[in-house]
């Protein structure tokens, strides 16, 4: 063993105590070794008393966005510290071509090792990407994605129908990119289903990790509520913007995308962000009508934490939007019941100076998505334990789940042969939220003030040590990780 992290409650997603029982984990070049009470520390270089603390699974982050307002490069060194502030050791990054992120079209065999070579030696933590078909000629490089490059998951952005980024879009073609005779539309999200259910059957040793993502609201119903909530002039701000993209246009956007599935015969569907009861509702009602296939269901802790009066301004603008406080509670009543899958941050660092638009309380002037990375373990053991959410649930959706889906099959427990990541968090230290004290370069956080009753004090990526008494230390030691990928030696729980 070259590290051993003694006296921590070990939090598993599948067995283990939830609190009582002190262990010692034994590392071993980036993996757990041993893990029970009283190692043997002698000639052991790296110890490390983890003071009864829990020791979670570290967080396999399946939603974020380096390099979407930012250099690629730049959001790979930052946002990665602000990870591991929130305890994550694996990120996800969702990435395209197309205007923003590398501000390029064409294919990925070109595209893709420029992002690769963009985040390479900058990360704090682990991290793969997730990537969008934006083209016809997308869809026939799937193939090659998962063999050369290891990419197992894909993404349609339903609502770029007819809607840019932040609004209305008068000129699909030039924001995405694609070639002027192609439509971003239903028929291509069929056609990019179909693409992605060739490769699982291509590849059959790997379909269970091959899957589609998709976010979901429909173009046409935001573009006719944005107009009726702009002429009407009633409503301001984030009530505005939830108003602007309504809950049914989750919710028939969710039914579209099941009908699909179904159609293609794709079984493996993540709804991604779900953020109101009816959009749940909608994606419960689709797994019932259709068994065989197996849907996934996202909501990020933004969307759990904050509501439209709550957080701290229009910084507070994401897809889909913040929503009122019923549908918050919504979503705590269905994590709780165990509909959801699993909880990300979808994290998209965008600085003050890009995200406010003019006049600045204008909230449709404004750029979408915000930070929250750093929140995400804290956030969810903090608001969940009240609620009732056991320590083995949240290790589930903050790391078993994800993992499995995507492909990381040695990432997401702490047990013997699986990667030595892990969080160790303090339940009964509190703190409040203050963005200068995170490691990300966004100057503002619509968690601003917010009490978070837990905090993540040291994080480790493969037994490197990367945050120490909750300041980020040593180097850039994150990997891109090629999926799917699995133990290095039989897992012992």
């Amino acid at each position: 063993m070259d590290t051993v992290i003694k006296n921590v409650t070990v939090v598993r997603p599948d067995a283990g105590p939830d609190s009582g029982e002190l262990l010692d984990l034994g590392i071993a070049d980036g993996k757990f070794v041993k893990i029970e009470a009283g190692l043997d520390v002698e000639g052991v270089p790296n110890v490390v008393d983890g003071q009864g603390l829990l020791a979670f699974p570290g967080v396999v982050d399946a939603h974020q966005h380096w390099g979407i307002y930012n250099p690629l490069s730049d959001d790979t060194a930052t946002e990665s510290r602000a990870s591991a502030q929130g305890g994550v050791t694996t990120g996800l990054t969702y990435m395209r071509t197309g205007q923003y992120y590398l501000n390029q079209g064409g294919p990925y065999r070109e595209f893709f090792p420029k992002v690769l070579a963009a985040a390479q030696d900058r990360s704090y933590i682990d991290y793969a990407f997730h990537l969008a078909p934006m083209m016809n000629q997308h869809i026939d490089e799937i193939p090659a994605l998962i063999e050369e490059f290891g990419v197992s998951s894909f993404k349609i952005f339903m609502f770029y129908g007819s809607h840019g980024l932040h609004g209305r879009s008068a000129d699909q073609s030039s924001f995405l990119m694609t070639p002027p005779d192609e439509r971003y539309d239903l028929a291509h999200f069929e056609f990019v289903m179909r693409g992605v259910q060739a490769a699982r059957e291509r590849f059959p040793d790997l379909a269970d990790a091959i899957s589609l993502s998709l976010h979901c609201e429909t173009a046409e119903i935001m573009s006719a509520y944005t107009r009726l909530v702009e002429q009407e002039g009633t409503l301001s701000g984030l009530a505005a913007y939830s108003a602007s993209r309504p809950q049914h246009s989750e919710a028939l956007a969710v039914s579209i995308a099941a009908v699909l599935a179904d159609e293609t015969n794709l079984a493996n569907i993540n709804l991604l962000h779900l953020s109101s009861a009816k959009a749940m509702r909608a994606a419960m009602l689709m797994a019932n009508t259709f068994p065989h296939l197996d849907f996934r269901r996202e909501v990020t802790i933004g969307h759990l934490l904050a509501d439209i009066d709550t957080a701290a301004g229009i910084g507070g603008k994401v897809n889909p939007p913040l929503r009122p406080r019923a549908d918050v509670e919504a979503l705590w009543e269905h994590l709780l019941a165990g509909d959801v899958s699993w909880v990300v941050s979808d994290h998209a660092c965008c600085k003050d100076e890009k995200k406010f638009g003019d006049p600045r309380e204008d909230v449709f002037a404004a750029k979408s998505g915000f930070g929250g990375a750093e929140y995400l373990l804290p956030g969810l053991v903090g608001e969940g334990t009240k609620r009732g959410l056991s320590l083995r649930q949240i290790a589930a959706l903050t790391s078993w789940n994800p993992a499995q889906r995507y492909g990381l099959g040695n990432k997401g427990t702490i047990a013997v042969g699986y990667d030595a990541d892990l969080a160790l968090v303090d339940p009964n230290r509190s703190f409040t939220v203050d963005p200068a004290e995170s490691e990300s370069t966004q100057e503002y956080t619509p968690f601003d003030g917010f009490e978070v009753g837990a905090t993540v004090t040291d994080t480790f990526v493969r037994g490197n040590r990367v945050l120490t008494r909750g300041t980020v230390t040593g180097t850039p030691i994150g990997r891109y990780v090629a999926r799917p990928t699995s133990v290095t030696a039989p897992a012992a729980r």
